[in-house]
């Protein structure tokens, strides 16, 4: 009997050490499932500040697109204000020449006041940036030169060189809004 005292003490034991390890065991898990858990909401947070951040972000860039698409069609609405504020003047000019020379029988007069109504506008228009560009008795350049017609050169110093000029070239600034239209020898 002591035999089977001795087993059942030895089986209540393994189930002791048994239980104790299956507490200990479950102490841990409850342990890593409140750490896991504690994690995980710690997870969700920074998902969800990076998520706000995002839609901010988000935000800010779609104010700032289409405030540049405001700014530009502005921009292109307004952008003849500048040369117009300068034409106006010239116009009220001409209109003021036009009533004065219904009555004028003086020629000289009449011819004075267009030449210095031309000197007015083509100041304004120089002012803003805008200038013509000397093409005769030049070397023929296709940068800036449109060559409309060939005719037979008298010496040789004026081959490939520009005899006439049809309509002015004109530059703004650096770049070319009208080419010169020219006649060249050949």
């Amino acid at each position: 009997m002591e035999n089977e005292s001795n087993s059942t003490e030895t089986n209540q034991s393994l189930d002791d050490n048994k239980s104790t390890a299956a507490d200990n065991n479950a102490e841990s898990e409850i342990k890593k499932s409140e750490g896991s858990e504690e994690s995980a909401v710690n997870y969700e947070n920074k998902i969800n500040e990076l998520n706000d951040k995002y839609l901010r972000l988000y935000s800010e860039f779609d104010n700032y697109r289409k405030r540049t698409i405001k700014e530009k069609s502005d921009l292109i609405k307004s952008a003849g204000e500048d040369v117009f504020k300068i034409i106006i003047p010239v116009i009220d000019d001409f209109e003021r020449a036009i009533k004065a020379n219904e009555s004028s029988e003086d020629l000289a007069a009449i011819k004075e006041g267009i030449q210095l109504i031309y000197s007015k506008f083509k100041s304004s228009v120089q002012a803003k940036g805008l200038t013509a560009f000397e093409t005769i008795g030049q070397s023929f350049d296709s940068e800036v030169m449109e060559a409309i017609t060939h005719i037979p050169a008298a010496d040789e110093s004026q081959k490939n060189k520009v005899i006439d000029e049809i309509e002015k070239g004109y530059k703004l600034g650096d770049k070319v809004i009208r080419f010169a239209k020219v006649v060249i020898a050949q």
